[in-house]
């Protein structure tokens, strides 16, 4: 009997044993569950604030796009309220110019950017021949961009029509280092042209840059050779500009040269040579 109940206590010891090997066991397992639960939920967390930041930032560009879209159309607003006066503007001048019965020999066009006190001396000395032939001779102001003192300047003249050019398409050179300058220029030429030939109708153009002082027979000469001109059609534009034709210089100030070579500064041109450069009129260095 004393046997029996050894072997029970021995039994019921292992059993013990066993029991307590056992709770580690599910101790041990529940803990790492615990801290893998614990590991989860803090990336979780984590997660979460990323989450939100990420929302907040997104929200913050989504109202800085708004405020972007918003100031592009008030910018287009001002521009399309801007070109309205403009052709408000032109199509006064333009009404003006029609009402006289004599026909024009040509537009008078200084091309201006950016230089208010030189364009009004260019164009006080274009009015001082121009006045009395002002209807042979209609003069126009064509400026390339927005800068208020050449607009204000332009327009504090009633003897001028005013017309602007906004070109906010970038400029993409053909060539590294080029100046974009000239491209500019070259879309400005291009515009001003198309619009006193194509949209004013004229037949001739005499185009002037905003730094230069006339002759006093400067009209003379291009209304003499505006029938050269529709006379012969070899000959591509007149030009009153002579670095060396000073009486000084040469032997007859009066002679008239026909040249290969280009000289720019003061020249015209007619609507049929206009009709072919335009099409190919080059990005820059007209």
């Amino acid at each position: 009997m004393a046997k029996v109940f050894c072997d029970f206590r021995f039994l019921l010891l292992v059993a013990a044993g066993v029991f307590i090997y056992i709770q580690m066991r599910l101790f041990a397992t529940q803990s790492g569950y615990a801290d893998r639960l614990a590991a989860a939920i803090e990336a979780e967390n984590h997660c979460t604030s990323q989450m939100r930041s990420l929302i907040d930032q997104i929200s913050l560009q989504q109202g800085r796009i708004v405020a972007f879209e918003e100031e592009r159309k008030r910018l287009d607003q001002e521009c399309g309220q801007m070109k309205s006066l403009v052709q408000d503007l032109e199509r006064k001048d333009l009404q003006r110019l029609t009402d006289k019965m004599q026909v024009p020999v040509a537009a008078v066009v200084v091309i201006t950017c950016n230089r208010a006190d030189y364009l009004e001396r260019t164009i006080n000395s274009v009015l001082k021949y121009q006045r009395p032939i002002s209807s042979r001779f209609p003069l126009f102001v064509s400026q390339d961009g927005s800068d208020p003192d050449v607009r204000s300047k332009a327009l504090s003249y009633d003897q001028l029509s005013y017309m602007q050019h906004l070109d906010f398409e970038p400029v993409q050179t053909e060539r590294p280092g080029e100046i974009i300058a000239y491209y500019k220029i070259a879309r400005h030429y291009k515009w001003a042209l198309d619009e006193l030939f194509y949209k004013h109708n004229f037949s001739r153009v005499i185009i002037l840059e905003d730094d230069m002082d006339i002759a006093p027979d400067f009209f003379d000469y291009f209304e003499a050779a505006a029938t050269l001109l529709d006379k012969d059609k070899s000959i591509m534009a007149v030009s009153s500009w002579n670095d060396n034709g000073q009486k000084q210089f040469v032997h007859d100030s009066y002679e008239l040269y026909r040249s290969d070579f280009f000289p720019g500064l003061g020249w015209m041109l007619v609507r049929s040579i206009w009709d072919e450069l335009s099409p190919k009129w080059p990005k820059a260095y007209p």
